[in-house]
């Protein structure tokens, strides 16, 4: 977030033990969160799950909630104010059928 001065970050963990972290995207024909940014990372490198997530200066309502949960089975995503106290944890747990 502070390299980028971004408002928001993201990071998720795939079911491989892998890290992926990202910002926001805001281009005048793409505007995406960090949370989505992040789950697409993952997806194109290969990711067929995730283990959790983290959404640093995030609300209840992200758009990449839904992309978490199509990788994730059991994914628990933490979402935080920007100085990292927690507001929200969500617990996905489903059937991918």
């Amino acid at each position: 977030m502070g390299r980028v001065e971004a408002t928001q970050g993201a990071a998720v963990r795939d079911t491989d033990g892998r890290t992926y972290a990202a910002a926001p995207v805001s281009l005048p024909t793409l505007s995406l969160s960090a949370l989505q940014v992040a789950v697409a990372v993952a997806a194109s490198s290969g990711a067929t799950g995730l283990e959790a997530a983290v959404l640093l200066g995030g609300e209840a309502d992200d758009p990449g909630l839904p992309a978490a949960a199509d990788l994730g089975v059991d994914v628990t995503v933490i979402i935080t104010d920007r100085a990292g106290r927690e507001s929200v944890r969500l617990a996905h747990s489903g059937d991918r059928t």
